[in-house]
Protein backbone atom coordinates (compact mmCIF):
# COMPACT_ATOMS: atom_id res chain seq x y z
CA UNK A 1 0.00 0.00 0.00
CA UNK A 2 3.18 2.41 0.86
CA UNK A 3 3.82 1.01 -2.88
CA UNK A 4 0.89 2.52 -4.19
CA UNK A 5 0.02 5.64 -1.85
CA UNK A 6 3.33 7.44 -2.02
CA UNK A 7 3.50 7.69 -6.15
CA UNK A 8 -0.16 9.11 -5.91
CA UNK A 9 0.63 11.79 -3.20
CA UNK A 10 3.89 12.76 -5.01
CA UNK A 11 2.09 13.05 -8.39
CA UNK A 12 -0.80 15.29 -6.76
CA UNK A 13 1.86 17.24 -5.28
CA UNK A 14 3.93 17.80 -8.44
CA UNK A 15 0.80 19.03 -10.51
CA UNK A 16 0.28 21.29 -8.07
CA UNK A 17 3.82 22.77 -7.86
CA UNK A 18 3.95 22.29 -11.91
CA UNK A 19 0.56 24.37 -12.00
CA UNK A 20 1.42 27.28 -10.20
CA UNK A 21 5.29 26.72 -11.52
CA UNK A 22 4.23 27.22 -15.44
CA UNK A 23 2.05 30.17 -15.03
CA UNK A 24 4.84 31.89 -12.61
CA UNK A 25 7.54 31.23 -15.27
CA UNK A 26 5.04 31.96 -18.24
CA UNK A 27 4.34 35.64 -16.93
CA UNK A 28 8.42 36.39 -15.99
CA UNK A 29 9.22 35.29 -19.55
CA UNK A 30 6.29 37.66 -20.72
CA UNK A 31 7.46 40.63 -18.44
CA UNK A 32 10.87 40.58 -20.09
CA UNK A 33 9.92 40.07 -23.09
CA UNK A 34 7.25 43.21 -22.54
CA UNK A 35 10.46 45.13 -21.73
CA UNK A 36 11.92 44.64 -25.04
CA UNK A 37 8.80 45.99 -26.84
CA UNK A 38 8.41 48.78 -24.95
CA UNK A 39 12.37 50.10 -25.60
CA UNK A 40 11.82 48.90 -28.96
CA UNK A 41 8.10 51.36 -29.50
CA UNK A 42 10.46 54.38 -27.70
CA UNK A 43 12.93 53.60 -30.05
CA UNK A 44 10.91 53.68 -33.95
CA UNK A 45 8.73 56.42 -32.27
CA UNK A 46 11.78 58.50 -31.81
CA UNK A 47 13.61 57.41 -35.34
CA UNK A 48 9.80 58.28 -36.40
CA UNK A 49 10.32 61.65 -35.05
CA UNK A 50 13.51 62.23 -36.98
CA UNK A 51 12.04 60.83 -40.27
CA UNK A 52 9.20 62.92 -40.21
CA UNK A 53 11.73 66.45 -39.80
CA UNK A 54 13.38 64.88 -42.95
CA UNK A 55 10.43 64.34 -44.84
CA UNK A 56 9.04 67.84 -44.41
CA UNK A 57 12.49 68.94 -45.77
CA UNK A 58 12.40 67.50 -49.48
CA UNK A 59 16.08 67.08 -51.07
CA UNK A 60 18.07 68.18 -47.74
CA UNK A 61 20.35 65.58 -48.27
CA UNK A 62 21.81 67.06 -45.17
CA UNK A 63 18.87 65.73 -42.77
CA UNK A 64 18.71 62.25 -44.63
CA UNK A 65 22.83 61.72 -43.92
CA UNK A 66 21.71 62.13 -40.06
CA UNK A 67 19.11 60.15 -39.86
CA UNK A 68 21.65 57.34 -41.38
CA UNK A 69 24.06 58.47 -39.35
CA UNK A 70 21.93 57.82 -35.90
CA UNK A 71 20.50 54.21 -37.71
CA UNK A 72 24.21 53.55 -38.23
CA UNK A 73 25.12 54.31 -34.62
CA UNK A 74 21.72 52.26 -33.09
CA UNK A 75 22.99 49.19 -35.08
CA UNK A 76 26.07 48.96 -33.94
CA UNK A 77 25.47 49.71 -30.17
CA UNK A 78 22.44 47.23 -30.30
CA UNK A 79 22.99 44.78 -32.85
CA UNK A 80 19.55 45.63 -33.98
CA UNK A 81 18.22 46.09 -37.80
CA UNK A 82 16.55 49.17 -38.41
CA UNK A 83 15.38 51.03 -41.31
CA UNK A 84 12.62 53.39 -42.44
CA UNK A 85 10.65 52.80 -45.37
CA UNK A 86 8.54 54.52 -47.70
CA UNK A 87 5.12 53.13 -48.15
CA UNK A 88 6.27 51.28 -51.63
CA UNK A 89 9.39 49.68 -49.64
CA UNK A 90 12.31 52.05 -51.23
CA UNK A 91 14.06 52.98 -47.90
CA UNK A 92 14.59 56.49 -46.32
CA UNK A 93 17.57 55.23 -44.60
CA UNK A 94 18.79 51.35 -42.85
CA UNK A 95 21.26 49.90 -41.02
CA UNK A 96 22.49 47.70 -42.37
CA UNK A 97 23.25 48.51 -45.77
CA UNK A 98 21.17 46.91 -47.82
CA UNK A 99 18.45 45.25 -45.29
CA UNK A 100 14.87 45.34 -46.74
CA UNK A 101 11.66 44.72 -45.61
CA UNK A 102 10.77 41.13 -45.17
CA UNK A 103 8.55 39.60 -47.48
CA UNK A 104 6.76 37.53 -45.05
CA UNK A 105 7.00 36.69 -41.65
CA UNK A 106 6.57 38.90 -38.46
CA UNK A 107 8.31 41.65 -39.93
CA UNK A 108 5.90 41.90 -43.00
CA UNK A 109 2.89 41.93 -40.66
CA UNK A 110 4.18 44.57 -38.57
CA UNK A 111 5.05 46.79 -41.21
CA UNK A 112 1.52 45.98 -42.80
CA UNK A 113 -0.12 47.36 -39.21
CA UNK A 114 2.14 50.62 -39.71
CA UNK A 115 1.07 51.20 -43.02
CA UNK A 116 -2.52 51.34 -41.79
CA UNK A 117 -1.79 53.86 -39.67
CA UNK A 118 -1.22 51.54 -36.59
CA UNK A 119 1.40 50.39 -33.98
CA UNK A 120 2.16 46.73 -34.88
CA UNK A 121 0.68 44.18 -32.46
CA UNK A 122 2.93 42.51 -29.66
CA UNK A 123 4.88 40.14 -31.22
CA UNK A 124 4.43 35.94 -30.08
CA UNK A 125 6.07 35.67 -26.93
CA UNK A 126 9.95 34.18 -27.28
CA UNK A 127 10.90 31.22 -25.44
CA UNK A 128 14.54 30.75 -24.47
CA UNK A 129 14.50 27.37 -26.53
CA UNK A 130 13.83 29.59 -29.50
CA UNK A 131 17.49 30.04 -30.70
CA UNK A 132 16.49 31.78 -34.00
CA UNK A 133 13.61 33.81 -32.77
CA UNK A 134 13.70 37.86 -33.32
CA UNK A 135 11.14 40.64 -32.79
CA UNK A 136 9.88 42.62 -35.23
CA UNK A 137 8.40 46.64 -34.11
CA UNK A 138 6.96 48.98 -36.55
CA UNK A 139 5.62 52.47 -35.90
CA UNK A 140 4.16 54.72 -38.67
CA UNK A 141 5.55 58.01 -39.99
CA UNK A 142 2.55 60.28 -40.06
CA UNK A 143 2.75 63.57 -42.36
CA UNK A 144 -0.56 65.83 -42.84
CA UNK A 145 -2.23 63.47 -41.54
CA UNK A 146 -1.85 60.31 -43.76
CA UNK A 147 1.26 57.67 -43.30
CA UNK A 148 4.40 58.71 -44.98
CA UNK A 149 6.75 55.91 -43.91
CA UNK A 150 7.47 53.38 -41.44
CA UNK A 151 10.18 53.06 -39.15
CA UNK A 152 11.21 49.34 -38.72
CA UNK A 153 13.17 47.10 -36.41
CA UNK A 154 14.02 43.90 -35.92
CA UNK A 155 16.08 43.02 -32.89
CA UNK A 156 17.89 39.74 -31.79
CA UNK A 157 16.69 37.53 -28.85
CA UNK A 158 19.60 36.10 -27.43
CA UNK A 159 19.87 38.89 -24.29
CA UNK A 160 16.20 38.21 -23.93
CA UNK A 161 16.52 34.37 -23.70
CA UNK A 162 19.43 34.66 -21.55
CA UNK A 163 17.64 37.21 -18.99
CA UNK A 164 14.60 34.90 -19.42
CA UNK A 165 16.80 31.79 -18.29
CA UNK A 166 18.43 33.65 -15.34
CA UNK A 167 14.69 34.68 -13.86
CA UNK A 168 13.51 31.15 -14.55
CA UNK A 169 16.41 30.02 -12.37
CA UNK A 170 15.03 31.04 -8.91
CA UNK A 171 11.64 29.64 -9.83
CA UNK A 172 13.20 26.20 -10.77
CA UNK A 173 14.89 26.24 -7.49
CA UNK A 174 12.25 27.37 -5.88
CA UNK A 175 10.08 24.01 -7.30
CA UNK A 176 12.72 21.82 -6.52
CA UNK A 177 12.89 22.88 -2.75
CA UNK A 178 9.22 22.99 -2.63
CA UNK A 179 9.20 19.58 -4.27
CA UNK A 180 11.82 18.08 -1.58
CA UNK A 181 9.57 19.46 1.26
CA UNK A 182 6.12 17.82 -0.29
CA UNK A 183 8.58 14.23 -0.39
CA UNK A 184 9.13 14.68 2.65
CA UNK A 185 5.34 15.89 3.88
CA UNK A 186 4.39 13.32 1.53
CA UNK A 187 6.59 10.56 3.41
CA UNK A 188 5.43 11.51 6.66
CA UNK A 189 2.07 11.55 5.84
CA UNK A 190 2.03 8.13 4.24
CA UNK A 191 3.84 7.17 7.70
CA UNK A 192 1.50 8.67 9.72
CA UNK A 193 -1.56 6.55 8.00
CA UNK A 194 -0.06 3.51 7.09
CA UNK A 195 1.76 2.71 10.30
CA UNK A 196 -1.08 1.67 12.26
CA UNK A 197 -1.67 -0.68 8.92
CA UNK A 198 1.72 -2.22 9.38
CA UNK A 199 1.43 -2.70 12.58
CA UNK A 200 -2.19 -4.35 12.48
CA UNK A 201 -0.67 -6.29 9.36
CA UNK A 202 1.89 -7.73 11.77
CA UNK A 203 -0.48 -8.71 14.61
CA UNK A 204 -2.25 -10.25 12.33
CA UNK A 205 0.68 -12.42 10.97
CA UNK A 206 2.14 -13.33 14.32
CA UNK A 207 -1.47 -14.43 15.71
CA UNK A 208 -1.20 -16.37 12.19
CA UNK A 209 1.67 -18.24 13.79
CA UNK A 210 0.13 -18.74 16.79
CA UNK A 211 1.69 -15.10 19.15
CA UNK A 212 -2.01 -14.91 20.07
CA UNK A 213 -1.20 -12.24 22.86
CA UNK A 214 -0.18 -9.97 19.84
CA UNK A 215 -2.21 -6.49 19.84
CA UNK A 216 -2.79 -3.45 18.04
CA UNK A 217 -2.09 -0.10 19.62
CA UNK A 218 -5.50 2.38 19.33
CA UNK A 219 -3.79 5.58 19.67
CA UNK A 220 -2.28 6.30 16.11
CA UNK A 221 -3.09 6.64 12.86
CA UNK A 222 -7.01 8.09 11.25
CA UNK A 223 -9.89 7.39 13.26
CA UNK A 224 -11.32 4.66 10.81
CA UNK A 225 -7.94 2.77 11.55
CA UNK A 226 -8.27 3.43 15.50
CA UNK A 227 -11.61 1.77 15.15
CA UNK A 228 -10.30 -0.85 13.11
CA UNK A 229 -7.36 -1.27 15.54
CA UNK A 230 -9.91 -2.26 18.57
CA UNK A 231 -12.10 -4.31 16.59
CA UNK A 232 -8.75 -6.29 15.50
CA UNK A 233 -7.88 -6.53 19.46
CA UNK A 234 -11.79 -7.63 19.94
CA UNK A 235 -11.13 -10.12 17.43
CA UNK A 236 -7.74 -11.22 19.00
CA UNK A 237 -9.15 -11.28 22.20
CA UNK A 238 -11.88 -13.65 21.28
CA UNK A 239 -10.30 -15.98 19.44
CA UNK A 240 -7.51 -16.19 22.57
CA UNK A 241 -10.75 -17.38 24.48
CA UNK A 242 -11.95 -19.43 22.39
CA UNK A 243 -8.99 -21.74 21.75
CA UNK A 244 -7.87 -21.60 25.24
CA UNK A 245 -11.41 -23.04 26.13
CA UNK A 246 -11.04 -25.10 23.57
CA UNK A 247 -7.50 -26.63 25.09
CA UNK A 248 -9.06 -26.64 28.66
CA UNK A 249 -11.43 -28.79 27.34
CA UNK A 250 -9.72 -31.24 25.90
CA UNK A 251 -7.27 -31.12 28.57
CA UNK A 252 -10.07 -31.51 31.03
CA UNK A 253 -11.81 -34.09 29.32
CA UNK A 254 -9.04 -36.31 29.09
CA UNK A 255 -8.48 -35.96 32.83
CA UNK A 256 -11.99 -36.40 33.58
CA UNK A 257 -12.09 -39.72 31.24
CA UNK A 258 -9.17 -41.42 32.64
CA UNK A 259 -10.71 -42.62 35.81
CA UNK A 260 -13.87 -43.51 35.29
CA UNK A 261 -11.51 -45.15 32.25
CA UNK A 262 -9.37 -46.90 34.25
CA UNK A 263 -11.98 -48.23 36.65
CA UNK A 264 -13.63 -49.95 33.32
CA UNK A 265 -10.33 -51.48 32.94
CA UNK A 266 -9.82 -52.89 35.95
CA UNK A 267 -13.08 -54.29 35.40
CA UNK A 268 -12.57 -55.93 32.52
CA UNK A 269 -9.66 -57.40 34.17
CA UNK A 270 -11.80 -58.82 36.99
CA UNK A 271 -13.99 -59.97 34.35
CA UNK A 272 -11.31 -61.53 32.60
CA UNK A 273 -11.09 -63.86 35.58
CA UNK A 274 -14.11 -65.72 35.10
CA UNK A 275 -14.02 -66.13 31.18
CA UNK A 276 -12.42 -68.98 29.79
CA UNK A 277 -8.50 -68.54 28.49
CA UNK A 278 -7.59 -66.66 25.22
CA UNK A 279 -11.18 -65.55 24.49
CA UNK A 280 -11.54 -63.44 21.44
CA UNK A 281 -14.01 -60.71 22.67
CA UNK A 282 -12.65 -60.32 26.01
CA UNK A 283 -8.96 -59.74 24.21
CA UNK A 284 -10.32 -57.55 21.79
CA UNK A 285 -12.55 -55.20 24.27
CA UNK A 286 -9.46 -54.84 26.50
CA UNK A 287 -7.30 -54.20 23.36
CA UNK A 288 -10.23 -51.45 22.34
CA UNK A 289 -10.12 -49.93 26.05
CA UNK A 290 -6.12 -49.78 26.53
CA UNK A 291 -6.56 -47.98 22.88
CA UNK A 292 -8.56 -45.10 24.13
CA UNK A 293 -6.70 -44.75 27.12
CA UNK A 294 -3.63 -44.29 25.32
CA UNK A 295 -5.83 -41.70 22.89
CA UNK A 296 -6.54 -39.78 26.16
CA UNK A 297 -3.00 -40.06 27.33
CA UNK A 298 -1.51 -38.36 24.05
CA UNK A 299 -4.38 -35.76 24.07
CA UNK A 300 -3.89 -34.64 27.51
CA UNK A 301 0.07 -34.08 26.40
CA UNK A 302 -1.03 -32.63 23.44
CA UNK A 303 -2.87 -29.87 25.43
CA UNK A 304 0.05 -29.54 27.51
CA UNK A 305 2.65 -29.31 24.96
CA UNK A 306 0.50 -26.51 23.00
CA UNK A 307 -0.49 -24.77 25.95
CA UNK A 308 3.21 -25.15 28.47
CA UNK A 309 6.18 -22.53 27.53
CA UNK A 310 9.16 -23.73 26.33
CA UNK A 311 12.57 -24.19 28.91
CA UNK A 312 15.50 -23.06 26.30
CA UNK A 313 18.48 -23.48 27.31
CA UNK A 314 22.19 -24.41 25.47
CA UNK A 315 22.01 -27.54 24.58
CA UNK A 316 24.23 -30.47 23.11
CA UNK A 317 22.07 -31.69 20.71
CA UNK A 318 24.97 -34.66 20.07
CA UNK A 319 24.61 -35.68 23.45
CA UNK A 320 21.15 -35.61 23.93
CA UNK A 321 20.61 -37.73 20.69
CA UNK A 322 23.37 -40.15 22.00
CA UNK A 323 21.49 -40.53 25.20
CA UNK A 324 18.09 -41.31 23.32
CA UNK A 325 19.83 -43.76 20.68
CA UNK A 326 21.00 -45.90 23.93
CA UNK A 327 17.74 -45.87 25.57
CA UNK A 328 16.39 -47.22 22.63
CA UNK A 329 18.52 -49.70 21.66
CA UNK A 330 17.11 -52.76 24.02
CA UNK A 331 13.91 -52.20 21.92
CA UNK A 332 15.43 -51.56 18.56
CA UNK A 333 17.57 -55.45 19.48
CA UNK A 334 14.03 -56.78 20.69
CA UNK A 335 12.57 -56.28 17.05
CA UNK A 336 15.72 -57.28 15.46
CA UNK A 337 15.99 -52.82 13.83
CA UNK A 338 19.49 -51.98 13.65
CA UNK A 339 19.66 -48.65 15.76
CA UNK A 340 22.72 -46.74 15.31
CA UNK A 341 23.72 -43.03 15.34
CA UNK A 342 26.46 -41.24 13.37
CA UNK A 343 27.55 -37.27 12.68
CA UNK A 344 29.00 -34.51 14.89
CA UNK A 345 30.15 -35.79 18.43
CA UNK A 346 29.35 -32.39 19.68
CA UNK A 347 26.82 -29.93 18.56
CA UNK A 348 25.05 -27.27 20.44
CA UNK A 349 21.44 -25.76 20.00
CA UNK A 350 19.13 -23.31 21.52
CA UNK A 351 16.60 -25.90 22.73
CA UNK A 352 13.90 -27.60 25.39
CA UNK A 353 15.93 -30.58 26.55
CA UNK A 354 12.76 -32.11 28.05
CA UNK A 355 10.86 -31.15 24.78
CA UNK A 356 13.57 -32.60 22.86
CA UNK A 357 14.18 -35.62 24.12
CA UNK A 358 9.96 -36.04 24.34
CA UNK A 359 10.16 -35.51 20.27
CA UNK A 360 13.20 -37.53 19.41
CA UNK A 361 11.65 -40.53 21.52
CA UNK A 362 8.26 -39.95 19.37
CA UNK A 363 10.12 -39.35 15.58
CA UNK A 364 12.67 -42.81 16.65
CA UNK A 365 9.47 -44.41 18.31
CA UNK A 366 7.26 -43.90 14.79
CA UNK A 367 10.48 -45.76 12.90
CA UNK A 368 11.24 -48.53 14.58
CA UNK A 369 7.59 -49.26 14.31
CA UNK A 370 7.38 -49.25 10.54
CA UNK A 371 11.32 -50.82 10.16
CA UNK A 372 10.80 -54.37 9.54
CA UNK A 373 13.14 -56.99 10.88
CA UNK A 374 16.60 -56.71 9.64
CA UNK A 375 16.18 -52.84 8.37
CA UNK A 376 18.30 -50.27 9.76
CA UNK A 377 17.20 -46.60 11.65
CA UNK A 378 20.17 -44.32 11.81
CA UNK A 379 19.61 -40.96 14.11
CA UNK A 380 22.23 -38.54 12.67
CA UNK A 381 23.12 -34.75 13.68
CA UNK A 382 24.60 -32.17 11.84
CA UNK A 383 25.86 -28.37 12.38
CA UNK A 384 24.46 -25.74 9.14
CA UNK A 385 25.07 -22.70 9.66
CA UNK A 386 23.11 -21.07 12.35
CA UNK A 387 21.14 -24.48 12.68
CA UNK A 388 21.83 -27.85 13.92
CA UNK A 389 19.84 -30.62 12.73
CA UNK A 390 18.47 -33.93 13.73
CA UNK A 391 17.85 -36.73 10.98
CA UNK A 392 16.25 -39.94 11.83
CA UNK A 393 15.95 -42.22 8.58
CA UNK A 394 14.28 -46.06 8.83
CA UNK A 395 14.30 -48.34 6.04
CA UNK A 396 10.22 -48.84 6.30
CA UNK A 397 7.67 -48.74 3.43
CA UNK A 398 7.49 -44.73 3.68
CA UNK A 399 4.81 -43.29 2.56
CA UNK A 400 3.22 -41.43 -0.81
CA UNK A 401 2.88 -38.33 -2.50
CA UNK A 402 -0.49 -38.38 -1.03
CA UNK A 403 0.16 -39.70 2.46
CA UNK A 404 3.41 -37.12 2.71
CA UNK A 405 1.09 -34.12 2.24
CA UNK A 406 -1.01 -35.18 5.33
CA UNK A 407 1.47 -36.48 7.78
CA UNK A 408 1.34 -34.45 11.37
CA UNK A 409 -2.41 -34.23 11.34
CA UNK A 410 -4.33 -34.97 14.28
CA UNK A 411 -5.32 -38.35 14.36
CA UNK A 412 -4.69 -39.52 10.81
CA UNK A 413 -2.97 -42.91 10.13
CA UNK A 414 -2.11 -44.81 6.72
CA UNK A 415 -4.76 -47.07 5.43
CA UNK A 416 -1.87 -49.34 4.49
CA UNK A 417 -0.55 -49.19 8.69
CA UNK A 418 -4.12 -49.25 10.83
CA UNK A 419 -2.78 -52.61 12.25
CA UNK A 420 0.29 -50.61 13.90
CA UNK A 421 -0.15 -49.46 17.12
CA UNK A 422 -0.82 -45.82 17.67
CA UNK A 423 -3.35 -42.86 18.30
CA UNK A 424 -2.46 -40.84 15.19
CA UNK A 425 -1.56 -38.09 17.85
CA UNK A 426 2.23 -38.46 18.07
CA UNK A 427 3.55 -36.63 15.31
CA UNK A 428 1.64 -33.76 16.33
CA UNK A 429 2.46 -33.62 20.01
CA UNK A 430 5.89 -33.84 18.63
CA UNK A 431 5.39 -30.60 16.38
CA UNK A 432 3.69 -28.83 19.44
CA UNK A 433 6.69 -29.73 21.68
CA UNK A 434 10.08 -28.49 19.14
CA UNK A 435 7.72 -25.60 17.69
CA UNK A 436 7.25 -24.39 21.21
CA UNK A 437 11.00 -23.89 21.32
CA UNK A 438 11.51 -22.26 17.57
CA UNK A 439 12.56 -25.92 16.47
CA UNK A 440 10.82 -27.01 13.02
CA UNK A 441 10.49 -30.91 11.86
CA UNK A 442 10.24 -32.07 8.11
CA UNK A 443 9.27 -35.22 6.38
CA UNK A 444 11.20 -36.42 3.48
CA UNK A 445 11.74 -39.55 1.50
CA UNK A 446 14.38 -41.50 2.64
CA UNK A 447 16.49 -43.77 -0.42
CA UNK A 448 16.28 -46.26 -1.73
CA UNK A 449 13.67 -46.61 0.91
CA UNK A 450 11.77 -45.63 3.75
CA UNK A 451 10.46 -42.12 5.92
CA UNK A 452 13.46 -39.33 6.67
CA UNK A 453 12.47 -37.05 9.56
CA UNK A 454 14.65 -33.64 10.09
CA UNK A 455 14.66 -31.84 13.49
CA UNK A 456 16.20 -28.18 13.19
CA UNK A 457 17.18 -26.44 16.17
CA UNK A 458 18.54 -23.03 16.00
CA UNK A 459 21.73 -22.25 17.04
CA UNK A 460 21.26 -18.60 18.64
CA UNK A 461 18.47 -18.18 21.57
CA UNK A 462 14.99 -17.36 19.65
CA UNK A 463 13.98 -13.62 20.57
CA UNK A 464 11.19 -13.65 23.17
CA UNK A 465 8.63 -11.60 20.41
CA UNK A 466 9.12 -14.52 18.02
CA UNK A 467 5.83 -16.19 17.86
CA UNK A 468 5.57 -19.46 19.13
CA UNK A 469 4.69 -22.52 16.90
CA UNK A 470 1.49 -24.06 15.58
CA UNK A 471 0.10 -27.09 13.45
CA UNK A 472 1.97 -25.81 9.92
CA UNK A 473 4.72 -23.49 11.65
CA UNK A 474 6.78 -25.92 13.03
CA UNK A 475 6.29 -28.59 10.15
CA UNK A 476 8.46 -27.76 6.71
CA UNK A 477 6.33 -28.87 3.58
CA UNK A 478 7.51 -32.68 2.72
CA UNK A 479 10.14 -32.97 0.28
CA UNK A 480 10.87 -35.61 -2.08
Amino acid sequence: MHARLLPLLLVLLAGVLLALGFPLAASQAAAQQQRVVVDRIDDTARFAALAQFVATSSGDDERREILQDELDRYHDLYGIDVGVFLRDGRPMGVAPEGWQVPEDGQGSDAFAEALAGRRSHDPAQVWPWQGDARIAVASPVIRDGDVAAVVLTDSPTGQLRSRIVRDWLPIAVGEFAAMLLAVGLALRLTGWVLRPVRTLDRAAHEIALGKFKSRVAVSEGPPELRRLARSFNEMADNVEDVLEQQRAFVADASHQLRNPLAALLLRIELLGLELPQANEEFESVQSEGKRLARVLDDLLDLALAEHAPADLRLTDVAELAAERVAAWRPVAERKGVRLTSEGSAAATGWADPVALSSALDAVVDNALKFTPEGGPVTVGVASEGDQVTLTVADGGPGLSEEEMERIGDRFWRSSRHQNVSGSGLGLSITQALLASGGARIAYRRNEPRGLRVVITVPRTKPSPDDPPGRRGSGQEKPKS
